[in-house]
């Protein structure tokens, strides 16, 4: 007890770190974030819808091959008609990965059972020298 009393504050040092190197393993699994290699393989494996949730100059400008475009703004009202299957993963991205966050935790509050958002948005996906569309 005494060397608790004596070292709380090495104590409270060491807790702290361990709490946020745990973190982002915490957060990925509460969040559903996903790597691109990751979505690659859920989009052939398990044939997971991706949805990108930019806004539409963003889109325009590039996007994931074969995405879907709803607006972040729209998603809880056109979700339901364009992926029908709440069983069926779907991959939420934007540019940079945090209105994707966002729309997973819509996508889990309409029902859907395996929502999932592209870590580091469309930014990871160009950096890992997957393809984008324009248009």
């Amino acid at each position: 007890m005494k060397f608790i009393l004596d070292n709380w504050s090495l104590i409270l040092v060491c807790l702290t770190s361990g709490l946020l190197l745990a973190w982002p393993a915490i957060r990925g699994a509460a969040g559903g974030s996903l790597t691109p290699g990751a979505a690659v393989q859920l989009i052939n494996r398990e044939k997971a819808v991706v949805i990108d949730v930019c806004e539409a100059g963003e889109y325009a400008a590039g996007h994931v091959s074969g995405a879907r475009h709803i607006p972040l703004s729209q998603l809880a009202n056109q979700l339901p008609g364009v992926v029908k299957n709440k069983d069926v993963p779907v991959i939420f991205v934007c540019q940079s990965g945090m209105r994707s966050g966002s729309a997973a935790r819509i996508a889990k509050g309409l029902g859907y059972s395996k929502p999932l958002s592209l870590g580091g948005g469309l930014s990871s996906w160009r950096a890992a020298s997957l393809p984008v569309e324009k248009g």
